[in-house]
């Protein structure tokens, strides 16, 4: 992030405050008009920030397949894999546990061969991020399993303050390339125009793959990266000597 180097003549704190009032979740898009006027020259500098956030719960998600000769046959061993899966997870306290109702098709096989159903259901939830390890061995070894990779969820209770951080940093980036930017035509004094958040992402998916069994040594959530908010603006500034 680049530093701050605040000038006497601009109103940096009226916009900061102006911005933090304006503040929407990271996905939305905003707009915050100061003066629609310029004597002098009108310069745009675009500015952005990130911020990394602690990792408090894992998005957990996974596939139970079977197959049979029928489809009663392939349901039924579905259900009956499905029931030490249910377990497991319970075991490791996972939140919002979702099964999806099973699916079931007949797969292409050449002429002359047996025929062969597969049907499948979609399990999802929430755990720990201690609980990582646990699910790759308990979990992930289970008949049936394939585990799809977990993505790191921050706290929801920061998301207000993360996007007040994201604003008032990104606009401070912005800020500073306006300062050299005017610097370098000979001009000193910037007061902004307008100010347009060009969007931002929520905390991004964070994908560690999650391989059936047991490695040799276990995985740690802490080498997991880090759930991130990251925002965009431009910025419309009125440059004078």
């Amino acid at each position: 992030m680049l530093a701050i180097r605040a000038l006497a003549a601009l109103a940096a704190a009226p916009l900061l405050a102006a911005l933090a009032q304006a503040a929407l979740p990271p996905a939305a898009a905003a707009q915050v008009q100061l003066q629609l006027s310029c004597a002098g020259t009108v310069l745009e500098a675009r500015g952005s920030a990130m911020l990394k956030r602690p990792i408090t719960k894992l998005n957990v998600s996974m596939t139970l397949e079977a197959e049979a000769p029928t489809a009663k046959a392939a349901l039924t061993l579905l259900q009956e894999r499905l029931d030490p899966v249910r377990r497991a997870l319970q075991a490791l306290a996972i939140e919002e546990l979702r099964i999806s109702s099973p699916s079931v098709w007949n797969r292409y096989v050449p002429a002359g061969k047996p025929a062969v159903f597969e049907a499948s259901s979609r399990v999802s939830g929430k755990l720990a991020p201690t609980r990582l390890q646990a699910l790759i061995s308990q979990v992930g070894g289970l008949p049936g399993v394939r585990l799809a990779p977990v993505d790191a969820e921050a706290d929801k209770a920061g998301d207000a303050a993360s996007s007040r951080q994201l604003l008032q940093a990104a606009y401070r980036d912005a800020l500073q390339r306006g300062q050299d930017l005017a610097a370098a035509i000979g001009l000193s004094s910037l007061q902004p125009l307008q100010v347009q958040i060009e969007g931002g992402v929520r905390p991004m998916p964070m994908a560690a793959m999650a391989l059936r069994g047991a490695a040799p040594a276990p995985f740690d959530p802490r080498e997991l990266p880090e759930p991130s908010d990251q925002l965009s603006l431009a910025v419309t500034f009125c440059a004078s000597r």
